[in-house]
């Protein structure tokens, strides 16, 4: 009980408080990753001439507004799992995982569509680079959230 109380904390707490601008939650596990924020992590991997990035940084942003608001869902779907984890059925159970094969779609149709934009105005190799570099953040931070999420029936239900 003592983790689940830990994991309803985590996500309700200050890491997960601002949605609306940039947010702090994506701020503060980047930090953690990394040591730097996302946008410094792109700029210093893709290593784009001055006319890539005046093409590129208004599209990331864009991209980065539509990412944030599949990371909600995200987000929500945890809160969720951690309120409803000890008495869980097969109905919310079901419920859920379907909401994440969703939300995993959203993100997939997300990048896809991105990537997409992303050749017609810089190289596709830097293209794919970048979603390459995507792909590798988002599932680093599934990792970094799912290191602290138990299994269903890992912990007592009451």
């Amino acid at each position: 009980m003592k983790k689940i109380l830990l994991i309803v904390l985590f996500i309700s707490g200050s890491f997960f408080a601002s949605f609306a601008q940039l947010s702090q939650d994506d701020i503060a596990l980047f930090q953690s990753i990394y040591g730097k924020d996302k946008r410094e992590v792109v700029q210093q991997y893709m290593k784009f001439s001055e006319t890539e990035a005046a093409a590129f940084w208004p599209l990331y942003d864009e991209y980065e507004a539509a990412r944030k608001e599949i990371g909600k869902k995200r987000i929500q779907l945890l809160e969720v799992y951690a309120k409803n984890y000890s008495t869980l059925t097969d109905v919310t159970a079901d419920n859920l995982m379907t909401d994440v094969i969703a939300q995993n779609s959203a993100m997939v149709k997300l990048q896809s569509k991105y990537y997409g934009k992303a050749k017609k105005i810089i190289p596709a190799l830097k293209a794919a680079q970048f979603m390459q570099l995507e792909t590798y953040m988002d599932n680093a931070a599934k990792v970094e959230l799912s290191e602290n999420i138990p299994f269903i029936g890992e912990i007592e239900r009451d």
